[in-house]
């Protein structure tokens, strides 16, 4: 890898900014100074260092956040703040949130540059499983949960594969899918004659929203965590990797 991108991927700064540092000698390369952003480094096995402070690499990152409303879930927006501008001194020029949580909808989502797991994450063949606590407009009568968890028209060619339907209380509920249809949960329950007022997604392929994560907060997953995304996606990543990436 170019050192200039290493240094970028670690957050030192943009790839204009990093030429910079290396050219005014504050990067150094196996504890010798270097001035030439172009130079091939190993990013496993090479020891480098910004300003005499060490950097060790990752290629793949996963983080949890907490969405909060009124944030989109995109990498880059030119009119609105988006998640990854949440990560701050985290945010890597290759992250991206995993799927997409509407501008109002709040809640767990993922936040990785691992593409392949993300791919699978999403796949409608895997059928990863998505919960969302609902605040609705009115009490769902039985006729109604029963629509919900046999599937319904929700306007496109299929019905919406069975859901789960968990009664917190007269107008919360748990909503359990196990695809991913744009604004669906908003969609199926429109389809029962019913609103959602209020959403949040609370678990996701094996993961559950931490409830110390308050809105805008972030974490890394544990290893644990990482353990279970992967095996929602339908397969682990290589056993090199999964050394790398366990916290």
């Amino acid at each position: 890898m170019r050192l200039d991108k290493f240094l970028c991927e670690m957050n030192i700064g943009s790839r204009s900014q990093v030429k910079v540092f290396i050219r005014q000698g504050t990067v150094t390369v196996n504890d010798t100074p270097t001035t030439n952003p172009d130079q091939q480094i190993d990013e496993f096995s090479d020891r480098v260092a910004f300003r005499g402070k060490a950097l060790q690499y990752r290629r793949f990152v996963y983080y949890m956040m907490n969405k909060p409303e009124g944030v989109v879930s995109a990498s880059r927006d030119n009119t609105a703040r988006t998640v990854v501008s949440l990560l701050g001194k985290d945010a890597r020029e290759d992250i991206f949130p995993v799927g997409r949580l509407d501008k109002d909808v709040t809640g767990l989502l993922l936040l990785t540059n691992d593409g392949d797991l993300a791919h699978r994450l999403l796949s409608p063949k895997k059928h990863v499983d998505k919960t969302y606590r609902a605040v609705l407009e009115h009490v769902l009568l039985p006729e109604d949960i029963r629509r919900l968890e046999n599937g319904l028209d929700i306007g496109e060619e299929n019905l919406t594969l069975p859901a789960r339907v968990t009664v917190l209380e007269e107008r919360i509920i748990l909503l359990t899918l196990h695809e991913g249809k744009f604004h669906q949960v908003k969609r199926m329950l429109q389809a029962v004659d019913n609103q959602v007022l209020q959403l949040r997604r609370t678990a996701f392929g094996g993961l559950t929203l931490d409830p110390n994560l308050a809105p805008g907060e972030y974490r890394e997953l544990s290893g644990e965590e990482l353990e279970a995304l992967r095996k929602s996606g339908g397969r682990k990543q290589k056993a090199q990797e999964e050394t790398e990436n366990e916290t």
